[in-house]
């Protein structure tokens, strides 16, 4: 019994600490997208006349590659953005690489 428990217990903490990371996650992608350049990603992306990045992503026309690329590489109209992303307060204080900069803001994006 106390062996089942204990399991129970550290199964609980385990689905608990993979929760907060998600949250957190999309929190630092939330202030990625809110303060990006200073005003915000959505200052342009929100729109009609550019991209929507929530819709091209739930349609499956903008892969998570390309949007990485274009984050890494500018395109059009759009300048480099990895950056200030990694200039963000919520991407250094999480101590974020990359990858997990580009991934919070593709799952934040991804959940609008």
């Amino acid at each position: 019994m106390k062996k089942t428990l204990g399991t129970l217990a550290g199964a609980a903490l385990i689905a608990l600490s993979g929760a907060a990371f998600a949250d957190e996650s999309t929190d630092i992608g939330k202030k990625i997208y809110d303060r990006a350049f200073g005003r915000g990603c959505g200052t342009c992306h929100d729109i009609s006349s550019n991209p929507q990045l929530t819709a091209n992503i739930k349609a499956g026309t903008l892969t998570r590659a390309a949007f990485e690329d274009t984050l890494k590489n500018g395109r059009g109209g759009m300048p480099k953005a990895i950056d200030e992303i990694m200039k963000n307060a919520a991407v250094t204080k999480a101590g974020y690489g990359e990858d997990q900069a580009v991934d919070a803001l593709w799952k934040y994006i991804s959940s609008k």
